[in-house]
């Protein structure tokens, strides 16, 4: 069992980065949240889970342990895989689904990626006595869905993305992945657009 990774960031992609350690590199799925806190060239330390199935063995990678936890307590939920639980976490962060889940918010948890009302209405029926003993550090939390995609510029690039024809998480994902202090919104769409063609995401 790999409980973490100390190493520096050698790769970035959308859903997933490769961190170097003593010449290997490992390449770790991980949410948009993680993937928001490192740049190529840093040195950190990425928390990780190993998932095995039948026809593949990946490894998970979380910037927090507060994010592993959380990771954990998702997909204890039945119909939540692997994809849709770090789809949950680049939706928002730890602290905030804690709150959503504590205060039976099934609105905002049915608008994560991969989630409908049910899949919600059974995370706050399996998790909301579990998530109560989750301590989250808020000054070490990021929500990606208000601080990142909740302002003008980046609003208008994701609906322009989607009138193009991606979809809702695809469009927020590049646009997270792309946009910097100053941009325009022409200039997010044209990056956004580079960054989908280039990595090749698909939600």
């Amino acid at each position: 069992m790999i409980a973490y990774i100390k190493g520096t960031i050698e790769e970035i992609g959308i859903d997933s980065l490769v961190i170097e350690n003593n010449g290997m590199g490992y390449k770790l799925l991980v949410s948009t949240n993680t993937v928001s806190r490192v740049a190529i060239g840093e040195k950190h330390k990425i928390y990780s889970k190993m998932i095995v199935r039948e026809d593949d063995i990946s490894l998970c990678g979380f910037y927090s342990k507060e994010e592993l936890e959380m990771f954990e307590l998702l997909t204890s939920v039945s119909k939540i895989g692997t994809k849709v639980g770090l789809g949950i976490l680049s939706f928002a962060s730890p602290n905030v689904i804690n709150g959503y889940i504590l205060n039976a918010d099934i609105a905002a948890l049915s608008k994560a990626p991969g989630v409908g009302k049910k899949t919600a209405e059974r995370m706050v029926l399996e998790l909301k006595d579990k998530v109560s003993k989750l301590v989250v550090d808020e000054a070490d939390s990021i929500e990606i869905t208000d601080s990142r995609i909740g302002d003008v510029v980046a609003s208008e690039a994701i609906e322009a993305l989607i009138g193009l024809g991606y979809t809702r998480i695809e469009s927020e994902s590049a646009v997270n992945f792309v946009k910097q202090p100053g941009m325009s919104v022409e200039d997010v769409i044209r990056k956004g657009l580079e960054y989908i063609m280039k990595t090749g995401i698909k939600f």
